[in-house]
């Protein structure tokens, strides 16, 4: 089962602040890397991240053709030098009522400014969270094959 710390929220829903933004890494079916800093990553529950696809280019192709993502955090200033990998699950929502909320949620959080803009809204849903050096700390289901 996967439950967020409340550091692990809290440094998440605050890192673009604090100048750490998280990375999220995907991949083409093909194997066609791709990694980018994405500053509007919100933890909404214990188990789930949101962020919003504003470029409509690579990463999101990437994303609704291989919905394995890996998020990267590391918040070198935190006392403990707090770091994870989250490997995720993703789901794109361009319209609708979850779109609205999620977009309500992130303009409400200050991590967007401009909610009118468009775009699309990347549902992270956690698989697994792991130590920096890949150590499993949470597994959606245990045992689980990524």
């Amino acid at each position: 089962m996967i439950r967020l710390t409340d550091e692990m929220t809290r440094l998440i829903n605050r890192a673009r602040d604090d100048g750490f933004p998280c990375i999220v890494a995907t991949a083409s079916p093909g194997g066609v890397p791709n990694a980018g800093y994405i500053g509007t990553v919100l933890a909404v529950d214990e188990a789930t991240f949101v962020y919003r696809d504003r470029t409509m280019r690579d990463p999101l192709e990437h994303i609704e053709e291989n919905p394995k993502v890996i998020v990267l955090f590391r918040n070198a200033a935190a006392d403990n030098g707090a770091g994870w990998k989250f490997r995720c699950t993703t789901s794109v929502v361009r319209q609708g009522e979850l779109y609205d909320d999620m977009t309500r949620r992130l303009a409400e959080s200050g991590l967007i400014t401009d909610p009118g803009l468009g775009g699309a809204i990347v549902i992270l849903q956690i698989d697994q969270v792991l130590t920096l050096f890949g150590e499993v700390l949470q597994e959606r289901e245990a045992g689980m094959r990524w």
